[in-house]
């Protein structure tokens, strides 16, 4: 009973001081994962550029450069614990460059190290995406006329996002949970709020369950919102040909028919009202 009394003394004295640090918790894990997934986007589109040796070699130069790069970084960020990047960013620059590059908001610095670390692994998950796509498709849109951005922008990346969304969806919950480590450069996040709070009454595991109660509480809403995005961009699941041409049907083109308007008035092949 005591265990009880106690989380609800805290919630009492401090839901307003929890309720704060949460929210900076869901900002910086909202934005982090936005921008990291920014930067997974152009880093996964420059490491799948098509490039053969018949390339002019300035091409095959810069962008063997370019992947150099981009590998370096992945391996880099995904190689080390977020809590020793924080370190070295906030109190590593500043140090190394003797104040020429320091921060003057910890809120920087933060998003800063979330976005670049949520990028690295985003990288490899849209160069994945990008490579699970058939390559008939990319085939195809070049035998229409496509340019490789055009390809990229209207074929391939729309597919691949959609392949990706459960790894988006990964990251952004993985980052809510280690935004945790931001304490460590004096950000006050949900975690930080714990730690605030049990230096001011010792109360320790009553204050941990809330924290545990809270992370829980917003990674499983996180989920299942992710989960209705996903249906969503998967569109309905019953599809009709359409049947408006000749051009359509030997196209083969598929499309949501309206649902309202009966058969015999949409067909213009089966004797339709258009048809007609």
């Amino acid at each position: 009973m005591d265990f009880f009394s106690d989380i609800g003394a805290l919630l009492a004295q401090y839901w307003e001081t929890y309720l704060r640090g949460m929210g900076n918790t869901l900002l910086l894990a909202v934005v982090a994962t936005l921008i990291g997934c920014v930067i997974g986007l152009v880093c996964g589109i420059l490491n799948t550029i098509p490039c053969s040796k018949n390339d002019p070699p300035v091409k095959r130069f810069f962008l063997g450069l370019i992947r150099a790069i981009i590998r370096i970084y992945v391996e880099v960020f995904r190689g080390t614990p977020m809590v020793l990047q924080a370190v070295f960013i906030y109190y590593g620059l500043p140090y190394i460059t003797n104040n020429a590059f320091r921060f003057e908001s910890v809120w920087a610095a933060a998003i800063l190290v979330v976005s670049i670390n949520t990028g690295a692994y985003m990288a490899e998950s849209v160069r994945g995406g990008i490579i699970s796509i058939d390559p008939g498709q990319t085939e195809g849109a070049k035998s229409i006329g496509m340019n490789h951005f055009q390809t990229m922008t209207s074929v391939i990346l729309p597919q691949a996002i959609r392949n990706i969304m459960p790894q988006i969806g990964n990251n952004f919950i993985i980052n809510i949970k280690d935004t945790s480590v931001m304490f460590i450069i004096t950000f006050t996040e949900f975690f930080a709020v714990h730690r605030n709070i049990v230096a001011l009454n010792y109360k320790y595991f009553p204050s941990a369950t809330i924290e545990m109660v809270g992370y829980l509480a917003v990674t499983l809403t996180a989920s299942a919102l992710l989960r209705w995005v996903e249906k969503r961009m998967d569109g309905k699941s019953s599809y009709e040909l359409v049947q408006t041409d000749n051009l359509t049907m030997a196209a083969g083109t598929y499309s949501h028919p309206d649902r309202g308007t009966p058969f015999d008035e949409r067909s213009t092949e089966f004797g339709g009202k258009e048809g007609k």
